[in-house]
């Protein structure tokens, strides 16, 4: 089994390699974009299904951490109509998923939306007052890598126009530098040999976690589970053991390694969870640390004869049929 993205040529693998280049492209588009994205002090709900939804946890942790102003993560499905918001931003990679459309529908003429699409023959187009178009991060495979990752560089570029980011979190042109070395280092013979992989975040890294997870799961079909890093001991750590994986995008928490090691598993740590001016040489940035769980979930796929750029049981979007509400 091979990990080189060089010789490795499916459309998921490609659109990994692309992410450095489109997080680039993103914030070019901060500046010509910015009326249509969150202000200083408004309070934000953002929405997503799957991929988006983790993707919007993330940017919401960033945003209020930032002091930017009260930032609600929800799945669409789930957002709740009856409260008030300054701004509803939806993240929709099709621009055709139910949930969102349903979502920003109610919420029009009484709170602005604005989505961020990769399509624009969508109803999402129409759907939102303003709309943040990504296109060249549009993607062929079913499972969602690029377009997430760089509509989080957008927001999180965007941030960075607005004040200064939380401490230790990197810029975007960073993100994309680190998600170079991402792309070009091996996967360690541990993390590909484990027979289960537990993914950790804290904060902005809990959506990260949980999209690792969710690679792992939707492309190879893996045994993975995803938690905040501090609530793992309390049960989830009871599943770690030798050829199982601990994995902490960003920080880890003082005493979790010598927890992990008690029981046997193998950790999955970057160096650089001190402050910026403390980090190791091999630090990656969290969502660079993402595209190697991509990478990995790619090559677990191939490993047990999967098609990871048309996994099983998925569509590229949920589109369900017209009902009430």
């Amino acid at each position: 089994m091979s990990t080189s993205p060089q010789t490795d040529s499916s459309r998921t693998t490609l659109e990994i390699q692309s992410q450095p280049a489109c997080w680039r492209r993103a914030l070019d588009l901060v500046g010509p974009n910015s009326a249509a994205l969150p202000r200083p002090g408004e309070r934000v709900a953002v929405l997503g299904c799957g991929t988006s939804w983790f993707m919007a946890q993330a940017y919401a942790s960033l945003r209020e951490s930032a002091g930017l102003g009260e930032t609600d993560a929800f799945a669409a499905s789930e957002f709740p109509g009856a409260r008030r918001y300054d701004r509803l931003v939806a993240i929709t990679r099709s621009g055709t998923t139910t949930e969102v459309l349903r979502a920003l529908a109610h919420a029009r003429g009484t709170t602005p939306t604005t989505a961020l699409t990769a399509d624009p023959a969508t109803p999402v187009m129409a759907a939102a007052d303003e709309v943040v178009l990504l296109d060249f991060a549009d993607e062929e495979s079913v499972v969602q890598t690029r377009f997430a990752t760089t509509a989080l560089a957008l927001l999180r570029g965007h941030l960075e126009t607005q004040g200064p980011l939380p401490a230790g979190v990197r810029t975007v042109a960073e993100a994309a530098r680190d998600a170079e070395r991402a792309l070009a280092a091996e996967l360690p013979a541990a993390i590909l040999a484990a027979e289960q992989w537990t993914f950790l975040g804290a904060g902005w890294t809990n959506g990260l976690a949980q999209e690792a997870g969710l690679k792992m799961r939707e492309a190879a079909g893996a045994w993975t589970e995803a938690y905040p890093a501090m609530e793992y001991r309390h049960g989830p750590i009871s599943i770690t053991g030798p050829n199982r994986v601990a994995w902490m995008f960003g920080s880890l928490p003082e005493g979790l390694a010598a927890d992990i090691a008690a029981v046997g598993g193998v950790l999955v740590a970057q160096s650089g969870s001190q402050p910026q001016t403390e980090r190791g040489a091999e630090a990656l940035d969290p969502m660079a640390d993402l595209i190697r769980a991509q990478r990995l979930a790619v090559a677990l796929a191939y490993a047990a004869d999967r098609d990871p750029d048309r996994p099983l049981n998925l569509t590229r979007s949920v589109v369900l049929d017209p009902v009430a509400g």
